[in-house]
């Protein structure tokens, strides 16, 4: 389907080749896939201080990306795992191993693309592998931002306890904590925080996760942020750090 144009004026593409995608359905907004937590409505995607790379497929947009099983024979390491094409995928990689870690043209690798669709079957067997969780894409990219940006928080939670970095950020100083908030994805944000994502850093636009919140109308993602900041007062404040045990 190279070449071809959607009503809205956007080329269609894939994770790979324009050739391997047969059926692409486009939508403005993106939707709530299997694993995200979002709980409120979806924000427009690019409207706002912070928006998402250009580099994202159509999937990762919101948009669905259907794929004939006649097809999968023919799709690169990083379709099958933007696919979940598990036991594809896991042909693959008997067969040459050095796929693992490979980067497309983009720079993402297979964790990459699942992390960025959701496929936690996929994340999981890669890390079992020893995927390197802590390759960045050629905008910095991580799989740890791509995975915040859907709201997948089981998936942020496995990534973390890969030791990633959490403050990592891209190439508009976008960091996984701040594109959650963007996406309104409630569970995400929380998982971030409890692991210790910085509040105070902004994007490109001078936005704060906070400032995010405030001025998309997040307010779920808000009342978040803001029992976070109580907990840490009552820790640093009301609790200092030398006071006695028994007093706190």
């Amino acid at each position: 389907m190279a070449g071809q144009i959607t009503e809205d004026g956007i080329p269609m593409e894939g994770p790979g080749t324009d050739d391997d995608m047969t059926t692409v359905i486009m939508h403005l907004y993106p939707i709530t896939q299997s694993g995200s937590d979002t709980e409120e409505d979806a924000t427009p995607l690019n409207v706002g201080p912070l928006k998402y790379s250009t580099t994202l497929t159509n999937r990762q947009r919101g948009n669905m990306v259907s794929v004939l099983p006649a097809t999968l024979d023919s799709l690169s390491v990083h379709q099958l795992a933007a696919q979940g094409e598990l036991s594809h995928l896991k042909e693959y990689l008997q067969k040459d191993e050095t796929l693992l870690n490979r980067p497309d043209e983009r720079g993402f690798t297979p964790l990459l693309w699942a992390a960025a669709f959701g496929e936690i079957e996929i994340v999981r067997y890669l890390l079992d592998l020893e995927a390197d969780p802590h390759i960045l894409a050629k905008e910095r990219e991580s799989a740890l931002s791509l995975a915040s940006t859907g709201g997948y928080s089981d998936i942020v939670t496995l990534l973390l306890e890969k030791k990633v970095d959490i403050n990592s950020y891209d190439w508009n100083g976008g960091t996984p904590l701040l594109y959650a908030v963007r996406g309104n994805h409630v569970k995400c944000a929380e998982v971030l925080l409890e692991h210790g994502a910085d509040l105070t850093l902004e994007a490109d636009s001078g936005y704060t996760p906070m400032d995010l919140a405030v001025a998309l109308g997040h307010k779920k993602v808000q009342r978040v942020i803001e029992n976070h900041i109580l907990k840490l007062f009552k820790k640093k404040v009301l609790w200092p750090e030398d006071e006695p045990e028994h007093q706190k």
